[in-house]
């Protein structure tokens, strides 16, 4: 056990996480040079395509050092704050973590974020500067920067280039002497930490873990803990590029089971596994609840797809364990599911798996937040979809999630970005220097404010240079109201949202000009109108297909 090492690398994103992972495995030949690709760890098409990382890959190592052989277990984690709840959990398996900073961008928002929580786990950090070989590099200036934010020594910072493979050598000794080896008791009771699952239609549900003490052989007969089925393990393993069976996986190693369960609802991440004739005495303490940050109804196009959904939704579950969902109706689409994301990044790839992955056509209403509604008589209701907000006459007031967002730009953007935030309703908590000319900004902002088109507006004002990063703070009592969309009367429960009164008119006006581009003209008027309650505050009308009159004859 002494000689194994656990280690993630956490970085904002596209600072070359899966570049400098790609060099790892070449310099320890895990991968084969015919096998050796760009992004050897990101296996899916879309990860690719858009060249990020969507999810945690972990892959063992061998590496020899001073004579000694070494096993390293590499988790990769993704750099969006979308996907922060996979670093999360990768850093719950691991010892150490390698915060890689690039050298021409230096710290952004979700640098910070991840380290925090590294430093939280109390991991061993292993700050490297990467892309040293870009011409537009300040290797100097992001070393100031990382002293300052870490409070380490000049010589402990590694530089390195996932591209020519500079440093990559050194970066691989001093994780063998810095990265603790894991601590546990082989001779204790079984404890495995799941910390990721994927579906195999042909072997089931394959559980990755962390064995916290104790040891796992196949054939043992094995219980989860937090649902309390039991299984035989009829395959364990490691995880090399490919799955790597063994006789058994020991303490303080990274492997996989494979037990033939069925049912995605079995499968937890942050479940413990143990072995049922020699049980542990309680669970591992397992991860944070995810808290879902944008809510949006996600619809078959087809009614009778609606279970094959609810089962492509649990599927996708196994692998993304910050998706939450339950069943909702609506008069305009039928059955469906009120989805819980962690932002609008993280739908978008959630709709685009459900069909490249399940081949499901979905609908996807408006994205809202969750809001708490406090009636008149004392009782707190939670409200993910505007059409479960009671009656106005019912309610005492309403309170929207406010996030804490910090905002890294260069000195040169600071107007305009406060200028956009306080369009969003944003309240200015404070301003640090990081250093001479990159300042870190600190907003209290609504969250339903955030999640449509402000990173978007962010990245265009600072011309690409700001960063961005939030967790939840509190909710606070806002002047909210419902706006509904009325088609020639009736209303369109798809298209209702919660919107400060505000925004209201303005959203209300591009809402029905918009519908009226899109709906096709009938043999009747269609009126779309936006209201407030009884109070129409827009519309527009689409109008009638008149007939063609034939031409008078001469």
């Amino acid at each position: 056990m002494k000689n194994i090492r656990n280690f993630c690398i956490i970085a904002h994103i596209d600072h070359g996480k899966s570049t400098l992972a790609d060099r790892l495995l070449e310099y320890t030949k895990t991968v084969e040079a015919k096998d050796m690709q760009a992004q050897v760890l990101d296996d899916m098409d879309l990860e690719r395509e858009r060249g990020i990382t969507i999810k945690s890959h972990a892959i063992q190592m061998n590496y020899s050092y001073r004579g000694e052989n070494y096993i390293l277990n590499l988790i990769d984690t993704p750099g969006h704050v979308d996907f922060s709840y996979e670093v999360s959990r990768s850093i719950a398996a691991c010892e150490g973590a390698l915060l890689v900073v690039d050298a021409a961008q230096g710290i952004q928002a979700q640098t910070i974020s991840n380290l925090y929580m590294a430093i939280d786990n109390d991991l061993e950090i292993i700050p490297v500067i990467n892309k040293v070989d870009l011409p537009s590099a300040r290797p100097d200036e992001v070393e100031d920067q990382i002293i300052e934010l870490l409070g380490c020594r000049c010589e402990e910072i590694l530089r390195a280039s996932g591209k020519t493979g500079e440093g990559v050598t050194a970066l691989l000794d001093a994780i063998v002497e810095k990265v603790p080896a894991p601590k546990g008791d082989p001779e204790a009771p079984l404890q495995c930490l799941i910390f990721d699952s994927v579906f195999n239609s042909f072997r089931g549900i394959i559980a990755y873990f962390k064995v916290e003490n104790g040891v796992i052989r196949k054939g043992d007969r094995v219980k989860f803990i937090a649902t309390g089925k039991e299984y035989d393990a009829d395959e364990v393993g490691v995880l090399k590029l490919e799955m790597s069976p063994r006789e058994e996986v020991r303490t303080g190693d990274v492997g996989y089971i494979i037990s033939g369960i069925k049912t995605s609802r079995e499968v937890r991440v942050g479940d413990t596994i143990t072995h049922v004739n020699r049980p542990a005495a309680k669970g591992i303490e397992g991860f944070e609840e995810v808290k879902p940050m944008v809510f949006a109804g996600v619809y078959p196009i087809d009614t009778e797809d609606f279970e094959n959904l609810r089962s492509s939704l649990e599927k996708l579950q196994l692998n993304d364990a910050s998706l939450t969902f339950q069943p909702e109706s609506s008069a305009a689409l039928g059955f469906g599911f009120r989805c819980g994301f962690l932002g609008l990044l993280h739908m978008e790839i959630v709709q685009e798996r459900l069909d490249r992955e399940f081949n499901m056509d979905v609908i996807t209403t408006v994205p809202n937040v969750s809001y708490k509604v406090y009636t008149k008589k004392g009782d707190c209701l939670e409200v993910h979809n505007p059409s479960g907000l009671p009656e106005v006459t019912l309610i005492d007031h309403i309170e929207e999630p406010f996030i804490r967002a910090s905002v890294i730009t260069n000195t040169t953007y600071i107007g305009p970005i406060m200028t956009l935030c306080l369009g969003k309703r944003g309240v200015l908590i404070k301003q640090e220097y990081i250093s001479g000319d990159r300042v870190e900004l600190f907003y209290d902002l609504p969250l339903g404010e955030i999640v449509i088109d402000f990173y978007d507006k962010l990245k265009s004002i600072s011309k690409g240079y700001a960063s961005f990063d939030y967790h939840l703070h509190d909710f606070r009592p806002s002047r909210l109201v419902k706006l509904d969309i009325l088609l020639n009367g009736e209303p369109v429960d798809a298209l209702s949202t919660l919107t400060h009164i505000d925004n209201s008119v303005p959203f209300g006006r591009r809402m029905c000009e918009k519908l009226k581009e899109l709906i096709p003209r009938q043999q009747f008027d269609i009126a779309i109108q936006a209201a407030i309650g009884a109070k129409i505050i827009a519309r527009e009308t689409v109008k009638a297909v008149r007939k063609d009159r034939p031409c008078a004859r001469t």
